[in-house]
């Protein structure tokens, strides 16, 4: 039977990255973060995780990483960040919250000409949700999309996901009271 997911962004959602150090990019462009020595959870997010999964929610990271395209970082060092990220995000008894990462290399400005493009998966085009919602039998108009980039809820609503079930985190409301509200809204799954 279709279950619903969570689909959030990775980057100054779930995990700091603005407010990183400029050391945390070393010589790459400030955002590419791609070292998983510097993957900190954001207040709250592991606990508001969580909540959210014990209420029967597939949480699923998409996350644009077109680093890759622009040379700042390889594609191992973002799985290997991706992996960080997924150690960190566990429940009571240490399994892992998360039940999938997809990420988009690709990016139409970039020098490594296998990644140099647009693509299907780069949101906001839809892609990596759809994808995930095949895979995992996910019921989309159920599904939530978080995420701190108007890009981010742009590519939940183009696959499916209802306008009142994408939210913006930002300082003044963050994954906590992303989910307060999802569980609010959702209170038997």
């Amino acid at each position: 039977m279709p279950r619903p997911a969570i689909f959030l962004d990775r980057d100054d959602t779930l995990i700091e990255n603005g407010s990183l150090p400029p050391e945390a990019f070393a010589a790459r462009h400030h955002g590419d973060l791609c070292d998983p020595a510097w993957v900190r959870p954001l207040p709250g997010a592991i606990e508001a995780c969580r909540r959210l999964a014990r209420a029967g929610f597939a949480l699923i990271v998409v996350s644009n990483q077109g680093l890759v395209a622009r040379g700042h970082g390889t594609i191992d060092q973002v799985e290997a960040t991706n992996d960080a990220m997924r150690r960190l995000f566990v429940d009571d008894q240490r399994r892992g919250l998360l039940a999938a990462i997809y990420y988009c290399p690709f990016h139409p400005i970039g020098r490594v000409p296998a990644f140099t493009r647009e693509h299907t998966w780069r949101k906001p085009a839809p892609g990596m949700l759809l994808a995930a919602a095949a895979a995992f039998d996910i019921d989309l108009p159920r599904s939530w999309a978080i995420g701190d980039k108007p890009r981010d809820l742009e590519s939940g609503r183009r696959a499916g996901v209802p306008d009142s079930n994408l939210l913006l985190v930002s300082a003044a409301f963050d994954l906590a009271a992303a989910a307060d509200r999802i569980l609010a809204a959702s209170p038997s799954q």
